[in-house]
């Protein structure tokens, strides 16, 4: 009978704590201590990602729009077949078309080779028409709409117009896409390999951690460069300068995501992605050359890994004696302000062999 009477109590008791009604402050208590929450969060994140990495590719790269084309010009434009030519160009390109005047061919094709311009129009004398040199390996798309222009204004002036590639891509690589795609595994592979470190080898301490970093960068940039080139011969590379430009993409990705797991723990992700695939691949120039990106884009491109990498494989590949130190200078310094931030609050991040595992105290 007590016992019943006991159980009866029991059945009877509130089931707040203490013996209280449970109240908004516990519901909520018990809401964050359960994987619901962070599971809702991360659907409205997943959902948000969804379309921000839609529109940002689709912003960019779906209908790429002449802005500033730099264009080399030699020979004697002031006539009236160069002047119609000249002018027949801008307003077929929106007035995007920014002239520069060289004093000859070989000084027009110096600033090819350099990649200050991606056009030379060489106009004669009255009668001889103009020839537009465009430039396939500065950027598959902007030759495109060059020589687009080149041709409808030549049948609109009567001027004849000869257009020419004068520096083409390579054959196993027509649309100029490879050393995009290169370098977006390589950004990829390289945060993706750091969360995998985070979750498989979570007992490295920091020096370990950015050793296996280094280890499988070089390692996945050799893998990335023999695939494209010596396995599939889609690209010829000139193998150790991309290999190591792969690796350095690499590197920088994978301490990018270690930096970011230090300050933000498992929340790194986001900004990671948001910096290299949302924001940093569609303004690499890769899929879309520069002078076809919105503005503000071009210009942020240039300043973040992905861009870097495009740029230096791409002088590496197509334009080598004239490799600038720019690209090198933004990865080596993603790449060493990353392992500053990690190394300088490594107490924080979540890894390393100190901290004993949460089912220890138990």
């Amino acid at each position: 009978m007590s016992d019943a009477h006991e159980a009866g109590e029991t059945r009877s008791t509130p089931h707040g704590a203490h013996g209280r009604p449970p109240t908004r402050g516990d519901r909520w208590a018990a809401l964050k201590a359960s994987p619901f929450l962070p599971a809702a969060v991360l659907v409205l994140i997943l959902a948000a990602a969804a379309a921000l990495f839609a529109g940002s590719y689709t912003y960019t790269m779906a209908n790429p729009t002449p802005r500033h084309i730099p264009a080399a010009v030699v020979g004697a434009t002031d006539t009236a077949e160069g002047r119609r030519v000249v002018a027949g160009m801008e307003q077929e390109l929106n007035a995007s078309l920014e002239l520069r005047r060289y004093g000859s061919v070989a000084a027009a094709r110096h600033a090819v080779d350099e990649q200050e311009v991606f056009a030379v129009l060489t106009a004669g004398p009255d009668g001889t028409g103009v020839l537009l040199d465009v430039v396939g390996a500065a950027g598959a798309s902007v030759a495109q709409v060059l020589a687009e222009a080149g041709v409808a204004v030549g049948r609109a002036t009567g001027v004849p117009v000869e257009v020419r590639d004068i520096k083409p891509l390579q054959k196993g690589d027509p649309r100029g896409l490879a050393l995009f795609y290169i370098s977006l595994a390589a950004v990829i592979i390289g945060f993706v390999g750091a969360i995998q470190l985070s979750v498989h080898a979570r007992a490295l301490l920091p020096a370990e951690r950015i050793a296996f970093t280094a280890a499988y960068a070089l390692l996945g940039g050799f893998a990335i460069a023999a695939t494209v080139d010596l396995l599939l011969g889609a690209l010829d590379l000139p193998f150790v300068e991309s290999w190591l430009i792969l690796a350095l993409t690499l590197f920088a990705s994978g301490m990018v995501f270690t930096m970011f797991n230090t300050l933000m723990g498992r929340w790194a992700m986001l900004p990671t992605w948001g910096l290299m695939v949302l924001l940093g691949n569609p303004s690499s120039g890769g899929a879309v050359s520069w002078p076809l990106l919105p503005s503000a884009l071009g210009h942020i491109g240039r300043w973040l890994p992905p861009g870097a990498s495009v740029n230096a494989q791409h002088t590496a590949v197509y334009f080598g004696g004239h490799q600038h130190l720019f690209p090198f200078l933004v990865l080596g310094g993603w790449a060493l302000v990353s392992c500053g931030v990690f190394w300088f609050w490594r107490h924080r991040h979540p890894g390393g062999r100190d901290r004993a595992p949460a089912h220890a105290a138990d």
